[in-house]
C-alpha cells in the first residue's frame, strides 16, 4: 500500500478557440515531435520522470495492454518536447470523443521546469486541439500538481466548470 493524498481536482473547459499571444520559442536547440506508437517502456519514463513529484498515479496502474489499448489509439496524439536531443516534456491529446477533445496530459521533467516549456506545449496543444475544431476542450489539474498549472491554464482560455475531492493512493 503506497502513502495515499487527499486532492481537489479542478476541470476546465474552453469552449472557443482563444486568440494566443506568441508564445516564445524554447532557447537553444529543440523539437516538439508527434510520436506514432510509442513504445510503452518509453511512454511510462516520460510519464513517471513528469509525474513522480506530483502523484501522477492513474496510467500506472494500467497493464501494458490497456495503456498501449490508450496511448496507440489513432485518435490519440502524443507529442514530446526535446531540448538539446534530450526529451524535455510532453503532452497527450485525445479526440475519441468527437465533440470533446481532452488536453489529458501536459508536463515538463524536473531538470526543465522554469524555462517557460509548460507555457509552450500548453500553447502547441492548444493550437493542434482546435485545428479538429472541437465543441469544447477539457483539461483537469489537481492541487497535487505544479503550483502554477491552474493558473496557467486559466491564462490560456480554459474556465473550471466542476471540482471535487479525491483520494490518491501511490504507487511504487
Amino acid at each position: 500500500m503506497g502513502k495515499k493524498h487527499k486532492t481537489v481536482v479542478t476541470h476546465l473547459e474552453m469552449l472557443s478557440e482563444p486568440r494566443l499571444p506568441p508564445v516564445p520559442r524554447p532557447l537553444g536547440k529543440y523539437a516538439l515531435l508527434r510520436v506514432e506508437k510509442s513504445p510503452i517502456h518509453f511512454y511510462r519514463y516520460l510519464y513517471d520522470a513528469i509525474g513522480r513529484n506530483y502523484v501522477w498515479v492513474n496510467r500506472k496502474r494500467l497493464s501494458d495492454e490497456a495503456l498501449g489499448a490508450i496511448i496507440h489509439h489513432a485518435e490519440v496524439e502524443i507529442y514530446v518536447l526535446y531540448c538539446g536531443g534530450a526529451p524535455a516534456g510532453f503532452t497527450e491529446l485525445d479526440f475519441r470523443n468527437r465533440e470533446r477533445a481532452e488536453l489529458s496530459f501536459l508536463g515538463v521533467i524536473p531538470e526543465y521546469v522554469g524555462k517557460g516549456l509548460g507555457r509552450f506545449l500548453l500553447c502547441e496543444a492548444i493550437t493542434r486541439a482546435w485545428t479538429r475544431h472541437p465543441e469544447r476542450l477539457i483539461v483537469q489539474t489537481c492541487t497535487l500538481d505544479h503550483p502554477r498549472a491552474l493558473p496557467l491554464y486559466q491564462r490560456h482560455g480554459f474556465t473550471p466548470y466542476a471540482q471535487e475531492e479525491v483520494e490518491l493512493e501511490e504507487i511504487d
